[in-house]
C-alpha cells in the first residue's frame, strides 16, 4: 500500500519495470513481464525443428505455429491464475495483480486472513481451471475432429492444461499442491508455520524427485538425458528449489510473530514538546533515564532526542538550545499504538519510513520507543547487520 508521498506516476512506472500492463480482468491488473519472452523464444527454438521435421508442408509456418503454442501456453496460465483471483475475491480476498512471467505466472495478493479450508480452496481453484480447459478441449477434439495446424493446436492445448494441471497439484510449495500439505498440517496442529515448513520441504522433496527421474535415470540406463529436457528439468527444479527455500524461511519467520508486540519490545520513553530544551531533556534523562520523543502542538511524534548529539552541547548553552536541535526527525507517521502486535504490527511498520518508531498509549501519550532493529533481531532470531558507511553513521 502506498503512502500520499508515493502516488501519482510512480506505481505506472513500477509496473512498466515489471513488464507491459495487458489491462484489468475481473478488476485485477495483469502484467506480462518481459522474461516471458524468454520462454516464448525457446518454445518457438526447441519445438519449431519439431514441427517442421513432422509436418514438411508447414515448412517456415512451422515457427509460427510454435509461436501460437506458446500463446495458448500463456491462455492457460493466465486461466489458472485468474482462477485462484476470482476464487479469492469470493473470501474478500484482495488481489493485487497478476504476473504472467518465464516460470509461468503468480497471483500477488493483499493481506488477508486465511483459514487451511479456504486456503486450499483457492490454490486448488488454479489446477481445477486447467483440467477444466483440458476436459472442454477433448469434447472439442471428439465432436469436430480437427485436421492440420487446428488439429495441433488442440491437441497441444488440451496436453499442456492437462500437465500444467497434474504439475500444480504435486504436493509441496511453491506449487499449489503445497497447500493440501500446508493446510492439513495446520488444522492437526494449529499451527499455520508448520504447515507452510512442511509444505517448503514437501517442495524440496520434489525437487529431487524430479531431478532423479529426468536426469539421474537416464544416466544409471546408460543414456543421456535428452538437452532440452535437462535444461527445462534445471531451469524448473532451480526455482522450485528457490519457493521450497523461500516458503521454509517464511514459515519460520511466522512461527516467531507472536513475539512481535509493540509493548514487549519498546525501550522506556517520555514524550516531551519540541518547545523543550536540552536543559529539559537533561532533567528527564538524568541517571540515565528513558529515551525522550519529541511532539507537535497536536501531540504528534516528530522526533527522538539523540544522546550523542545531547551530550555534545556544552553545559552553558544548554538552556537556550532547542532539544529539536539534537533530534532526527522521525519518519512520516512513525509511531504505533501500544497494543499493536503480530502480522498487523510488520504489516504497518512495513509501510513506514526510518528505523524508529514512538509508541503511544490510547491517549495519544508516549510510552515507548521501538527500534527496527530490536524487531529484526525477534523475527529473525538474527541481529540486524551493522551499516559501517560512514554517512550513515553521520545520520
Amino acid at each position: 500500500m502506498s503512502d500520499p508521498a508515493s502516488t501519482g506516476q510512480r506505481p505506472a512506472r513500477r509496473s512498466l519495470r515489471e513488464g507491459i500492463p495487458l489491462g484489468r480482468i475481473g478488476g485485477v491488473p495483469v502484467i506480462l513481464a518481459y522474461s516471458w519472452f524468454v520462454i516464448a523464444a525457446f518454445t518457438v527454438a526447441a519445438y519449431g525443428p519439431v514441427l517442421a521435421f513432422r509436418n514438411p508442408a508447414l515448412g517456415a509456418g512451422a515457427y509460427y505455429v510454435a509461436f501460437a503454442y506458446a500463446l495458448l501456453l500463456l491462455v492457460s496460465v493466465l486461466v489458472h491464475e485468474l482462477a485462484h483471483a476470482l476464487t479469492a475475491k469470493m473470501y474478500g480476498w484482495p488481489s493485487e495483480k497478476i504476473v504472467l512471467n518465464l516460470w509461468g505466472g503468480h497471483t500477488q495478493f493483499e493481506s488477508f486472513t486465511a483459514t487451511p479450508g479456504r486456503s486450499v480452496l483457492v490454490a486448488m481453484a488454479g489446477p481445477a481451471a486447467n483440467f477444466a480447459l483440458a476436459g472442454a478441449t477433448w469434447l472439442v477434439v471428439s465432436a469436430l475432429h480437427p485436421t492440420g495446424v487446428a488439429d495441433i493446436l488442440t491437441n497441444i492445448f488440451l496436453w499442456a492444461n492437462l500437465v500444467i494441471g497434474i504439475f500444480n497439484v504435486l504436493p509441496g510449495l511453491p506449487l499449489d499442491g503445497g497447500r493440501l500439505v500446508e493446510s492439513a498440517v495446520w488444522k492437526a496442529t494449529g499451527s499455520h508455520a508448520k504447515g507452510t515448513i512442511a509444505a517448503g520441504w514437501g517442495g524440496r522433496i520434489i525437487v529431487i524427485a524430479l531431478a532423479l527421474w529426468f536426469v539421474a535415470l537416464p544416466l544409471v540406463r546408460g543414456g543421456e538425458p535428452d538437452t532440452s529436457t535437462l535444461l527445462i528439468t534445471v531451469l524448473v527444479c532451480g526455482f522450485l528449489w528457490m519457493g521450497a527455500s523461500g516458503s521454509i524461511q517464511q514459515g519460520r519467520l511466522r512461527s516467531r510473530l507472536h513475539l512481535v508486540s509493540a509493548a514487549a519490545l519498546a525501550e522506556p520513553a517520555v514524550g516531551l514538546p519540541e518547545s523543550a530544551t536540552v536543559a529539559d531533556v537533561l532533567r528527564v534523562t538524568a541517571g540515565g533515564g528513558p529515551a525522550v520523543v519529541l511532539y507537535a502542538s497536536d501531540g504528534r511524534p516528530t522526533s527522538v532526542v539523540d544522546p550523542v548529539a545531547l551530550a555534545a552541547v556544552p553545559a552553558s548553552a544548554a538552556a537556550v538550545t532547542p532539544a529539536s536541535a539534537v533530534a532526527p526527525v522521525l519518519g512520516a507517521g512513525a509511531y504505533v499504538p501500544e497494543w499493536s502486535k503480530g502480522q498487523e504490527l510488520l504489516q504497518y511498520l512495513a509501510q513506514l519510513e526510518g528505523h524508529d518508531y514512538a509508541v503511544i498509549d490510547h491517549n495519544g501519550r508516549v510510552t515507548g520507543l521501538l527500534r527496527q532493529s530490536t524487531v529484526v533481531t525477534v523475527i529473525t532470531g538474527k541481529p540486524p547487520r551493522e551499516n559501517t558507511r560512514p554517512q550513515d553513521q553521520n545520520r
